[in-house]
């Protein structure tokens, strides 16, 4: 499998694609503006205790107060507060960290009144963005996450990561890491690790340890509540360093200074890799060049279509999110039976939502309603489907077998807020009172249609009317839309302009002039 990342560097916002084998598998979008990342620290006061919830609420500038709860503050919370007044009782000279007193571990069992106090300073770092009503989610068990190695301060254990499953390796890298760990920090060994040499995991430990010295300077230094201290690499740095691998083909970049910030990651991590970094300099816009936009827009919205007509309809609400399959105007296979077909649409509705859980980073809970199936065998192969295609997911997730009602449950870790992308488009007819599907994909869809005429009703000649503009759109040049399809479903189908129609209207009649109804397809279930 080969991977390719676009990033779209615009005026407000930045855009990211990453593609797997040329299909689109994960995207974000990020409003240039935004501070509120996953992995920014703050120094921060309390503002407020909440016996109730044995929580606190803190201020990090955001309209709504960030929420700590008790067992987020770690178990060497102790040891951290005190070794931060020993921080801020000298504002010229560093403590060196190595030299923090250990104190015993905070009780599992604690309370928050007993631990903070309004007002206190603390260093936070957050964990969940902002999502709905609800403000950033903190923790103040910082961790610095690079390629390889996550330095954890105040911790002193190195855990290597169990997907690297020889024991020879696990012990190489545990004790390379115990050797060049600063005191008084843990580590986490990343499985990318496997096979690296201590020269560079000691290169990138070095560069965690001083992200970690230059945050303690700026908490130092800092005047004003609340102070950003460390901000998490951008959004493109950031997906790069949890996604590079070999594979990468390109890193398409439309913007200079990014680019050279990619780069410059790329060549630290990776030298012999450098040269996939690519600087996008055409006319068209990077996305539309490469065939994002138009796998964006017919990969979002209410509606996802796949395989033989069958589509999923995907509804988000506050406390969840619930996806119906539907076999649609998908042709039965006449050699196969009912159960057979409904299997087949299930397992295809599983691979397209693992694709969709990760494009659009749905997290929380996840309903799905699966065709129904009888036989125990066919519910078991479905989950088993749904299992394997998402040990490609990042983000930790749990799946249950099917229900005895066919629904499937899932969770899946929340980050920040789904990734909703709007895919329709203001009417030009109607000035804006009503939306319409992306033109972009109409075309498509007429393909569609005319399949569907051909193929499963049998009918070989007919009349296509459409509005004029897209009529001169079909028809233009020599190898135009309108030729392919005569060469795909015969000269039985003509197209023809009508101004009656609004611009993304159309109209199938038979030969014998009476109108085929296909705005309505009827669902087989």
């Amino acid at each position: 499998m080969t991977s390719e990342l676009y990033i779209d560097v615009g005026p407000k916002k930045i855009s990211i694609a990453l593609t797997e084998d040329k299909k689109l598998a994960e995207y974000q979008e990020e409003g240039l503006s935004e501070s509120f990342s996953v992995g920014n620290i703050y120094l921060a006061k309390v503002r407020k205790l909440m016996p109730g919830l044995n929580a606190a609420f803190v201020n990090v500038g955001y309209e709504k107060d960030a929420f700590i709860h008790y067992l987020d503050l770690g178990p060497h919370f102790a040891s951290y507060a005190k070794y931060l007044k020993q921080v801020f009782s000298d504002r010229k000279n560093l403590f060196p960290h190595a030299k923090a007193q250990n104190l015993p571990d905070l009780p599992k069992d604690g309370s928050v009144q007993t631990t903070l106090t309004q007002g206190q300073e603390v260093l936070v770092q957050i964990v969940k963005e902002p999502i709905s009503t609800k403000g950033p989610r903190l923790t103040c068990e910082i961790t610095f996450p690079g390629r390889f190695l996550v330095l954890i301060p105040f911790e002193d254990k190195v855990n290597v990561s169990t997907k690297i499953k020889s024991s020879a390796e696990r012990n190489r890298l545990k004790s390379i890491v115990s050797s060049i760990k600063p005191e008084n920090c843990g580590v986490i060994v990343r499985t990318v690790a496997e096979g690296k040499k201590a020269s560079e995991l000691d290169q990138e430990m070095k560069i965690l340890v001083k992200r970690w010295e230059d945050t303690l300077k700026k908490a130092q230094k800092a005047k004003d509540f609340p102070t950003l201290v460390y901000e998490e690499s951008g959004r493109a740095v950031g997906l790069l360093r949890d996604l590079f691998n070999p594979s990468f083909e390109n890193i398409w970049v439309n913007e200079e200074r990014t680019y050279e910030e990619i780069r410059d990651y790329v060549t630290l991590i990776a030298p012999e890799r450098t040269e996939c970094v690519k600087l996008y300099k055409g006319k068209l816009p990077i996305f539309d060049n490469f065939d994002i936009t138009r796998q964006i827009k017919s990969s979002f919205g209410r509606t996802v279509s796949y395989k033989h007509g069958a589509y999923l309809i995907i509804e988000h609400t506050e406390a969840l999110h619930v996806v119906d399959v539907n076999s649609g105007n998908r042709a039965q296979n006449k050699e196969n039976d009912q159960e057979a077909n409904a299997l087949d649409v299930n397992l295809g509705a599983a691979d397209e939502l693992a694709r969709q859980l990760r494009l659009r980073d749905m997290g929380g809970i996840i309903i799905v309603d699966f065709i129904d199936m009888k036989k125990s065998e066919d519910r078991e192969a479905l989950y088993q489907r749904m299992c394997e295609d998402m040990k490609g997911d990042r983000a930790k997730h749990n799946i249950l077998p099917l229900t005895k009602f066919g629904l499937m449950q899932i969770t899946r870790q929340r980050i920040r807020p789904v990734q909703e992308v709007n895919v329709e488009e203001t009417c030009p007819t109607c000035h804006g009172h009503g939306t319409i599907k992306s033109s972009l994909l109409f075309t498509k869809v007429l393909d569609g249609k005319i399949g569907l005429l051909v193929n499963k009703f049998g009918i070989k000649r007919f009349t296509l009317h459409v509005h004029p503009y897209v009529d001169a759109y079909i028809k233009q040049g020599l190898w135009s839309i309108y030729r392919k399809w005569q060469m795909k479903y015969g000269l039985g189908v003509k197209v023809i302009p009508s101004q009656k129609l609004a611009m993304l209207q159309y109209e199938f009649y038979d030969a014998d002039g009476a109108e085929i109804d296909l705005k309505e397809e009827i669902e087989i279930r």
